[in-house]
């Protein structure tokens, strides 16, 4: 029984695990989307959240943390100049995974991890929805029976729209 083991070991031994995660992490910083399969997109999502939990504070001490885990100059730089600004005022969730399928070769279930601030055809769909609708009311009562049908009291003048034939 698997009692309380949370990590995915991605048949792997450790140190093969973690350049993985790392290559993969870089990966989805430098290009902001990856696809993978569904397990190591699991796996990546909770390796790569802290990291940029820690890049919101750009002091030399979480540079240096931030590059034990990522390993690359290059991408540290660019997650503190780029990525760490848009993501400063998000309380977490700063990934997102979506299903594309399965792999043709083994059937694997694939997926594409991209960062949540990053894409841009849902953030314009996202202000497109946050224009207010106009909301309409349904109510549950019919007919009021007092009211006096308006049609039968004003005789409607609109319809005719023909002039009278002088001789």
């Amino acid at each position: 029984m698997r009692h309380g083991k949370k990590i995915n070991h991605l048949s792997r031994k450790s140190q093969h695990r973690l350049a993985t995660l790392s290559n993969m992490a870089a990966s989805l910083i430098q290009h902001k989307r990856i696809n993978t399969t569904l397990a190591k997109a699991k796996a990546l999502k909770k390796y790569v959240e802290p990291i940029l939990t820690r890049a919101k504070s750009d002091t030399t001490h979480s540079r240096r943390m931030v590059f034990r885990y990522l390993q690359n100059k290059d991408v540290v730089a660019m997650l503190f100049r780029d990525v760490a600004p848009k993501v400063a005022e998000r309380n977490g969730g700063y990934t997102r995974i979506l299903k594309t399928g399965f792999r043709m070769g083994d059937s694997a279930n694939t997926c594409l991890i991209e960062l949540v601030d990053f894409n841009e055809s849902m953030l314009a769909a996202k202000t497109d929805a946050a224009a207010p609708a106009k909301k309409t009311r349904r109510s549950r009562g019919g007919k009021k029976k007092d009211a006096a049908p308006a049609a039968e009291a004003t005789p409607d003048t609109t319809t005719n729209t023909e002039e009278p034939k002088s001789e």
